[in-house]
């Protein structure tokens, strides 16, 4: 069972009966009059005092826009037009990006919020009584390993930040800012705890694990080790921890088969689908940890929406706009030119996966007039009416491209450097690029564009790559031997019957014109932090983590201003490896909060 669904269930039993009423029940139960001091003290209470923790990670991932906007990776609108327009601080890191964003504010309240969530946890758990103490500290432990990733996820993007460890049961104004070398003890504090108690397998699926708590603590030593700044208290031993802890989850979560195993099951052809979303099997072996959705009624508001922010577009002849049929696509998160490029499409198993590379009609079209002066033509259901080709797989001759540029086929063909083309005709509109496919849940209804997959946060891929950075960092004793093994374990997976090939990416990948090829197989002589940078892009794309790898390993600024073009001509520097402190946070403060330079 989802553990989210029985407590939210609870919950609406709770509302329903004290708002309708009902005698004999309430004589015999008085949920109505319950509060937190008389119910969080009883096994039950406190039970659910836990499961609430779970489901405010919800909203923390799908808050996305200070981990994936102004990378390398993601950006914003026409890449084209970046040097005639201006554009979102989070891209240009201008002046529009200050202590007053948006995202700033949203980011800080949902972490605090789970902050002081599970600080309730921990607060409250002295004084239940009749609970088994072995079960109470498995559940004290979760709740501590949720307040360590909020704090890890804090630190990163402020730095010296508020580190509240108990329940907030009265007005305090103050806000102290600790230093961040003292908020990652406190994080690796925890989690080292936690992981002597929490079961290898949860008693729910989806509540926190010993690997999950093994996971997060490789994560830290890994960004720790990096020791931004000389803030972080971070040494050369952070590495070997890294790695020790990545071994763990190796030796625990196996890689699934297949890349795709991970996500939904679909059909290119929307047409042809026969999956809808009740049927995918969320669980895997590789698995770590997963945010859960439900397609329980009283949950679906907290729906997943990873399906459709992401770039690429439906307008395309015989198209239903934003039908249910390619999801909700709304292109808040767009792929930069160099995204596609990473990927040897021939063999790469994860570029079919990721991208949609051809798209059929819905509906009928009689009479179709592709544009002024050419013949008409009818389109029927289940016609391919765009295909995007792969950048090392361009479209050359008449017989592959479409008779909008000249061509034979009664359909658009754009190749990679003509992505997002400004040329608009009735085959295309602007802004033209594949949709991205990774997380397309089949036949999802528009109208609340909601999906009920679980969102991956934490799987054992990863751990391979924190391994093999550990290692390029100076790691040792790593139990698959050195960085380039740990790499290629992901890559070959990826690749699939052609494990062991060399796979080929784009020597420049921002260079949409250039045609020059490297391989991404790793040695013991070529691996180095880039390469690994690269792969993350490739695996771990849009996983929520891309901010924090360029962060920890001080690449945002190089990288960012290389393959972002919204962010080549920008105004970032360095005191944007922090983000302003919000302006709300400022202002309610009884005590002078210091800002972080550059704000």
């Amino acid at each position: 069972m989802k553990i989210y669904k029985k407590w939210q269930v609870y919950v609406t039993a709770m509302l329903l009966l004290s708002t309708f009423g009902c005698n004999d029940l309430l004589d015999e139960e008085a949920i109505s009059l319950q509060t937190a001091e008389n119910y969080y003290v009883t096994e039950q209470g406190f039970e659910d005092l836990v499961k609430s923790t779970y489901p405010l990670l919800r909203d923390l991932i799908k808050d996305r826009d200070l981990v994936l906007q102004g990378t390398d990776l993601f950006s914003q609108g026409d890449w084209r037009k970046a040097s005639e327009n201006i554009g979102s601080g989070l891209n240009e890191y201008n002046a529009n990006l200050s202590p007053s964003t948006g995202a700033v504010q949203t980011l800080w309240n949902n972490l605090y919020l789970e902050i002081n969530r599970t600080n309730t946890v921990v607060t409250r758990a002295e004084s239940v009584v009749g609970m088994d103490e072995s079960l109470k500290n498995i559940r004290v432990s979760e709740a501590k390993v949720l307040r360590a990733l909020a704090l890890f996820y804090a630190v990163q993007q402020w730095g010296d930040i508020p580190m509240p460890l108990e329940e907030t049961t009265t007005v305090n104004k103050e806000v102290i800012r600790v230093p961040a070398a003292q908020v990652y003890s406190q994080i690796i504090s925890d989690l080292e705890a936690a992981e002597g108690i929490l079961p290898a397998e949860a008693s729910d699926y989806g509540r926190v694990t010993k690997g999950t708590a093994q996971f997060l603590l490789a994560r830290v030593y890994l960004t720790r080790g990096w020791n931004y700044n000389n803030s972080l208290g971070g040494s050369a031993a952070d590495f070997t921890k890294a790695l020790d802890y990545a071994d763990k989850i190796i030796a625990a979560y196996p890689l699934a088969e297949n890349y795709s195993d991970l996500f939904p099951a679909r059909n290119e052809n929307p047409l042809l689908e026969t999956n809808t979303p009740a049927t995918q099997n969320d669980r895997n072996d590789e698995i770590v940890f997963a945010v859960q959705f439900s397609e329980n009624i009283v949950t679906s508001p907290l729906g997943n929406d990873y399906h459709h922010p992401f770039g690429g577009g439906t307008d395309v002849p015989g198209e239903v706009a934003r039908s249910s049929f390619y999801n909700r696509y709304l292109g808040k998160f767009i792929m930069t030119p160099a995204v596609y490029r990473l990927y040897d499409s021939d063999i790469d198993t994860r570029y079919n996966h990721n991208f949609l590379g051809r798209m059929y009609a819905l509906i009928d079209v009689p009479g179709f007039i592709p544009a002024d002066g050419m013949p008409a033509f009818d389109i029927s259901a289940g016609d391919v009416v765009m295909e995007y080709r792969p950048w090392d797989n361009p479209a050359t001759s008449d017989a592959e491209r479409g008779m909008d540029v000249g061509g034979d086929l009664p359909y658009s063909v754009i190749n990679a450097d003509e992505y997002q083309s400004i040329n608009s005709t009735n085959y295309h509109g602007n802004n033209a690029q594949p949709l991205t496919w990774k997380w397309f849940e089949p036949n999802i209804p528009y109208d609340d564009g909601l999906g009920t997959t679980d969102f991956i946060l934490f799987r054992s891929a990863e751990a391979y790559l924190i391994a093999a950075e550990a290692i390029v960092k100076g790691a040792t004793g790593g139990d698959l031997g050195t960085a380039d093994i740990y790499y290629n374990m992901v890559v070959d997976r990826a690749l699939g019957a052609n494990s062991g090939a060399e796979p080929m990416q784009a020597a420049n990948p921002a260079d949409v014109s250039s045609m020059d090829a490297i391989s991404y197989r790793a040695t013991p002589g070529n691996i180095d932090i880039d390469m690994i940078l690269d792969e993350r892009g490739r695996e771990l794309l849009g996983e929520y983590d891309r901010w924090y790898d360029l962060k920890r390993t001080e690449k945002l600024i190089e990288r960012a201003k290389a393959w972002n073009p919204w962010t080549a001509d920008s105004e970032i520097n360095t005191d944007h490896y922090l983000r302003p402190i919000p302006q709300q946070e400022i202002d309610l403060a009884s005590n002078e909060v210091p800002q972080n330079d550059g704000y």
